[in-house]
């Protein structure tokens, strides 16, 4: 009898083993660090979702989000959230390299450019004669001359200072710049935790609403991943997605799967974060229409084209090379219902 109960155990043992063996381990790099924002990434390893694909997802902190293509690039990591306009720059010059996006989260850009009201900028045309303050490298930044020559404004007049991306919002408080080139859910939120109301004392002008009609960030996968394993991609994309309405549904479930990885966030500022994602960056007419997920093929030749013109490259990539939606779920699967709550 004690030969037969060990022999259970052992096969016990292997069976679990065989099936933990089974699982595919994804490296997965955030955009930036721990915020409510990710919120699905997050929600879909605690409840499971990953698993239930035989995934075994390590998430890590981020850089930011253009530099989440060149850490899948770097062979690090297997997948991330970033800038698809990242990968339209990376996929100009190194094709072979540069990772796919699978998922479009934000498919309204966030780059925009914030003056307190007080400035006297009322409008674009008001840019000219004033001093923005710049990170360089940064999208906003560096397509800031495509804004300039869409909205017919004198680039001479414009004077632009390059500052670190933590001074932005303390020198456009203190007066030292008229307005900031910045990303509106880092900002504004910046602009929260130094104590200001960016919604009373603030104007904001997004590139989308002058011209620059931008995807923004989403999931991204290796061309390795891709080509080896294409099952575990489409499970990656499944989970996410489930989760990602699950807290479009339920922002305070998102909010505690948040703190499960990171109980140092700001609780009350990150489920803002989380619902100003969805209210400003998710939820369009075009998402309403397609899916979450997915893209417009025209929309996106366009703003390849824009991204090869604010960065100068010399070659065009076509959206398939920068976008894929064979790991899409069907679109009864992908409709997401935002209830802040």
């Amino acid at each position: 009898m004690l030969k037969r109960l060990t022999a259970l155990a052992v096969g016990s043992v292997l069976l679990t083993g065989s099936a933990f063996a089974q699982e595919t381990t994804i490296k997965f790099t955030l955009g930036w660090k721990t915020q409510g924002s990710d919120a699905a990434f997050f929600y879909a390893k605690d409840k499971g979702y990953f698993k239930e694909e035989g995934l075994n997802v390590v998430i890590d902190q981020g850089e930011g989000s253009g530099a989440t293509v060149t850490r899948i690039m770097s062979g690090a990591w297997d997948a991330g959230f970033g800038d698809v306009n990242a990968i339209i720059q990376n996929s100009s010059t190194r094709p072979q390299d540069a990772p796919v996006m699978v998922y479009m989260m934000w498919n309204q850009p966030p780059f925009s450019i914030v003056t307190k009201n007080t400035s006297g900028i009322k409008t674009i045309k008001d840019f000219e004669g004033h001093t923005l303050g710049g990170a360089q490298g940064t999208p906003t930044t560096r397509l800031l001359p495509v804004f300039i020559q869409k909205n017919g404004l004198a680039a001479d007049k414009i004077k632009v200072t390059n500052m670190a991306p933590n001074l932005q919002e303390p020198m456009l408080i203190k007066g030292d710049i008229d307005a900031a080139l910045v990303f509106n859910i880092t900002s504004y939120f910046n602009l929260v935790l130094n104590r200001q109301d960016p919604e009373k004392d603030y104007k904001w002008f997004s590139f989308g609403e002058f011209g620059l009609d931008l995807y923004s960030n989403g999931v991204m996968v290796s061309q390795k991943l891709l080509a080896s394993n294409p099952k575990a991609v489409a499970g990656l994309v499944r989970a996410i997605n489930k989760a990602n309405i699950a807290v479009a549904k339920d922002q305070n479930a998102g909010m505690a799967s948040v703190v499960a990885f990171d109980n140092l966030v700001d609780v009350p500022v990150e489920k803002r974060r989380l619902q100003y994602s969805f209210d400003k960056l998710m939820v369009s007419p075009e998402m309403k229409e397609i899916g979450v997920g997915d893209i417009k093929d025209d929309r996106m030749t366009r703003a390849i084209g824009m991204v090869v013109e604010g960065y100068d490259l010399k070659r065009v990539p076509t959206p398939k090379e920068v976008f894929s939606r064979e790991f899409l779920p069907a679109r009864g699967d992908r409709e997401l219902v935002y209830t802040a709550n």
